[in-house]
C-alpha cells in the first residue's frame, strides 16, 4: 500500500509535469492573490503546490517531501495511533494554506505577482521532523557535512528571514519562513491537542542532553 507521502509525491508529480506543457492548467492552479481577491478563488493557495516551474523545481520539492515527509507519516501515525493519517494530509495542507497568508496579505492587489511550489508546506515538514528529532544530522543540499537538525533550523529560519526582507529574485522565501513556523504551530497543537506526546519536552530534553 501506498503511503500518503508517496500519493501526494506522485499526484504533484502527474499536475506538475501536465502543467509544465499546458498554460492554460498553470493559469487555473497558479497562486494569483488578485484572482483570489476579487474572484474568491480561495483554492489557490492549495492548488499552487501542485504545479512547479520546471523540473529542478519538482525534483529538489518532492525529494525534500520523500524524504522528511516519510519519517513524519510514520511518527504521526505512532503519535495519534486513531487518525495519524488523516491529521498528516490536515498538517500539509493547512501549512501550505497559512504560509501563504503573509504573501496574498502584501499581493493582494498585485496584478504581477505569481507563485507556485509546494515549498512552503514541505518547509513545514521539514521542521515539525526537527521538532521531534532535533539531534539528527542534516546536511546543506548534497555536501557530506552534516549539523545537528535543531541548528540547521536556526540558520535556515535566519537566511529565510534575510532574504525574505531583501524581496529579490523570483522565489518566495517568505512562504518557506511562514511554512516552517506554520509547520511548528500545527505540529504542536495537534500534540496537545489529539495525544499525550509533548513535543516542546521532547526537543528540549533531547537538545540539552546533546548540548551537555
Amino acid at each position: 500500500m501506498l503511503s500518503i507521502t508517496l500519493i501526494i509525491i506522485i499526484l504533484t508529480a502527474i499536475v506538475s509535469f501536465t502543467a509544465m506543457s499546458n498554460e492554460k492548467i498553470i493559469n487555473d492552479l497558479i497562486f494569483y492573490p488578485p484572482a483570489i481577491t476579487n474572484q474568491n478563488q480561495w483554492y489557490r493557495f492549495i492548488s499552487c503546490a501542485l504545479i512547479h516551474a520546471d523540473f529542478a523545481h519538482l525534483a529538489f520539492n518532492m525529494w525534500g517531501l520523500w524524504i522528511f515527509g516519510e519519517n513524519l507519516e510514520s511518527a504521526f501515525k505512532q503519535i495519534f495511533p486513531n487518525y495519524g493519517g488523516a491529521l498528516y494530509v490536515a498538517f500539509y495542507v493547512l501549512t501550505q494554506f497559512f504560509c501563504l497568508i503573509p504573501t496574498y496579505i502584501k499581493n493582494k492587489d498585485n496584478y504581477y505577482y505569481r507563485s507556485l511550489g509546494a515549498s512552503g508546506a514541505v518547509s513545514g515538514i521539514v521542521f515539525a521532523t526537527i521538532l521531534i528529532a532535533p539531534t539528527m544530522g542534516l546536511g546543506l543540499l548534497f555536501i557530506p557535512i552534516y549539523i545537528p537538525a535543531f541548528l540547521f533550523g536556526i540558520i535556515y529560519l535566519a537566511v529565510s528571514y534575510y532574504l525574505a526582507k531583501k524581496g529579490r529574485g523570483s522565489i518566495n522565501h517568505e512562504a518557506h519562513l511562514f511554512g516552517a513556523l506554520a509547520g511548528l504551530g500545527f505540529f504542536i497543537i495537534m500534540c496537545y491537542a489529539f495525544s499525550t506526546f509533548d513535543p516542546i519536552r521532547s526537543f528540549t530534553s533531547q537538545v540539552s542532553d546533546y548540548l551537555s
